[in-house]
This record gives C-alpha cells, sequence and structure tokens, in this order.
C-alpha cells in the first residue's frame, strides 16, 4: 500500500509540473465521466436521496451526519499528524472522544456546542501542504470532482476511514450506501448556486476550494464554501 502511494504521489507530483492548476489536459475523458454522474445521480441517487429526506425526521438526518462527521475524525487526526499540527490533532482528538461518548457514538456533537472547533483534512491535503501539485483537475466515476493529487489521497483515506475495517460484508456495504446517501443529502438543492456551463462551474468550484483547504495556515480555518450547504 506504500508503494503504491508513493507511486501515485510521484505521478501526481510529475502530472503537476505539466499542467497548471486549474487547466484541464483531461477535459474530454472528464466530460464523459461527468455526464455519466449526471446520469446516474439523476436517475438512481438523487430519487433516494429526496425519499431518505422524506421518510427520515430531520433529528435522525442531523444524527447521521453527525455519525459519519465523527466518523471521520480519525481521518482527520492523522493528516493534522502528518502536516504537523499538534495543537490542531489534540482538538480533533478531544471532539472524537467526546462526540463518541457524552454524543453516543457521534450521533450528537456536544463538541460543537461546547465551543470545539471542527477541522477538515484529508491526505490529498496533506500531500499538497507537503508541496506536492494538485496535478489536472480529474472526475472520478460516481464520487465527482477530483484532481490527479486527491485521488490518491482518496485511496489513501480509505485506510484511515473505520468502515474499511468492518468485517461482515453486508453490514459494510450498508454502511457505504447511508454514507453516500448522507453526502449527498448535504449538496441536495446546491444546483441552484450553479452559474454558467455546469461542468466549468463545477472544476473551478471544486479547485477553488481545495486550494483554500490547502492553504487554512495562511486563510484561516473556516471554510467560505461550505456556508451555503450547512
Amino acid at each position: 500500500m506504500k508503494k503504491s502511494i508513493l507511486a501515485l504521489s510521484v505521478l501526481s507530483t510529475a502530472f503537476s509540473f505539466s499542467a497548471h492548476a486549474g487547466s484541464d489536459p483531461l477535459e474530454g475523458m472528464n466530460r464523459k465521466i461527468f455526464a455519466f454522474n449526471h446520469m446516474l445521480d439523476t436517475a438512481i441517487i438523487s430519487p433516494i436521496v429526496k425519499g431518505y429526506q422524506f421518510v427520515t425526521p430531520d433529528f435522525a438526518e442531523k444524527g447521521v451526519r453527525n455519525f459519519f462527521d465523527n466518523l471521520y475524525t480519525p481521518t482527520v487526526i492523522i493528516n493534522q499528524v502528518l502536516q504537523g499540527k499538534p495543537k490542531e490533532a489534540l482538538q480533533s482528538t478531544g471532539r472524537f472522544a467526546m462526540n463518541s461518548t457524552i454524543g453516543i457514538g457521534g450521533l450528537f456533537d456536544v463538541a460543537t456546542d461546547g465551543g470545539m472547533p471542527k477541522y477538515q483534512e484529508d491526505f490529498g491535503q496533506t500531500l499538497g501542504a507537503w508541496g506536492v501539485g494538485s496535478g489536472p483537475y480529474l472526475v472520478l466515476p460516481v464520487f465527482g470532482p477530483s484532481s490527479v493529487r486527491d485521488g490518491v489521497g482518496r485511496f489513501a483515506d480509505r485506510y484511515t476511514n473505520p468502515i474499511t475495517y468492518i468485517q461482515d460484508n453486508d453490514d459494510k456495504n450498508r454502511m457505504f450506501a447511508l454514507s453516500v446517501i448522507d453526502a449527498r443529502t448535504r449538496y441536495q438543492g446546491m444546483e441552484t448556486f450553479v452559474t454558467g456551463e455546469k461542468y466549468e462551474f463545477m472544476r473551478d468550484a471544486y479547485l477553488q476550494r481545495r486550494e483554500y483547504l490547502v492553504k487554512d495556515a495562511e486563510m484561516g480555518s473556516d471554510d467560505p464554501f461550505l456556508d451555503d450547504i450547512e
């Protein structure tokens, strides 16, 4: 696994020299995958999400969101350590401990209510902090907007996601499916914010937000790109 990540990191670095951030040399392939993802979302995922929101009370939907946010916290902590952010790592560890216990497995976000900060970190951001360029924009099947560097990060993040280590395949698949539904609910209705050509809007918005997250030490920890989603 380490060799695979290293090889992909080298590939991402090489791509970053041949493509400036914001350029799109893979646009032909990206647009085909984008069209496929749009069809999949329109035909299957979005209707399921609408049905989920219709039958699920708001408090239960919020609890599911809190649960998956808490489940993601170990990934945040590990990447904070890798980026040399011990203070933030300790704060995230405190969040995880509080929400996992007092918050009943993360169903209640008591840490935020208690004024503890919430961070967004992943291995793609860590590679960026280490000086690895984003490389070309890349649309992934099902998962959507990414870059070569962030694609490497997604692969690595699987190994810090507790869902990966669920032994029963049926339980693992159910958890994964629910996480996909929860992730999609966060962007429900965001189409109203799209201006201009949709593919270009999504590409530019994604690259700008990722640049912001990588440079959080310079720009602050708040994420203005999520203000309209929360």
